[in-house]
């Protein structure tokens, strides 16, 4: 008993149930067809890159992890930049509002709350607990600066403007803070020449 070839039969064209003999020419193209669609079924996709513009408008949410269509992208983007990949573009973004990264570098590019001072036999060597921020601006102005780590980890600063534009947001940042102010040791008291 003939079967029809499986690029026929992907494409509905038996030609013994149509019965019409069937050409080489028409056989070769029907299996070439079938060879090129069995082919690119079973190849792996290719890496898409991650859409700038939502990767902008994730890191400027309130709070990226709580929205379900920002969390692949953000992690992509975040393991995109631990591997040493460019931080994606947003050609619609606008005027005066944009997203780039940064490497954090302590003590100068990282929040004092996160800086750490460790001593060695001829100076102090300071560490980061973040690799890097992503900085957003929005009409020109800072808006949010969110550190991230290589395990995937984030905390974001959100500018004053931008809390009072949100209302709400991850106050991570600022309870970190605060906790590390509250561990500052008191300043000496001053002397009132009394």
């Amino acid at each position: 008993m003939n079967h029809p070839s499986q690029a026929d039969t992907l494409f509905g064209r038996s030609t013994e149930a149509a019965g019409q003999p069937r050409s080489l020419a028409t056989m070769l193209t029907s299996a070439a067809t079938g060879l090129l669609l069995t082919l690119a079924l079973l190849a792996p996709t290719a890496a898409r890159a991650v859409d700038g513009c939502l990767v902008l408008l994730c890191f400027a949410a309130p709070s990226w992890k709580s929205i379900p269509q920002c969390v692949p992208p953000i992690r992509q983007v975040l393991r995109d930049l631990a591997r040493g990949k460019g931080f994606p573009s947003c050609d619609m973004a606008g005027a005066g509002n944009s997203a780039n990264h940064a490497w954090a570098r302590a003590p100068g590019n990282c929040p004092l709350q996160y800086t750490r001072v460790h001593e060695s036999e001829s100076s102090l060597i300071y560490t980061c607990d973040y690799v890097g921020a992503v900085a957003v601006s929005i009409d020109g102005k800072p808006f949010s600066r969110t550190w991230w780590n290589m395990g995937g980890d984030t905390v974001t600063d959100f500018s004053p403007a931008a809390k009072a534009q949100l209302g709400s947001w991850d106050n991570q940042f600022d309870d970190d803070h605060a906790a590390w102010q509250a561990a500052l040791p008191p300043a000496p008291p001053t002397d009132s020449g009394n």
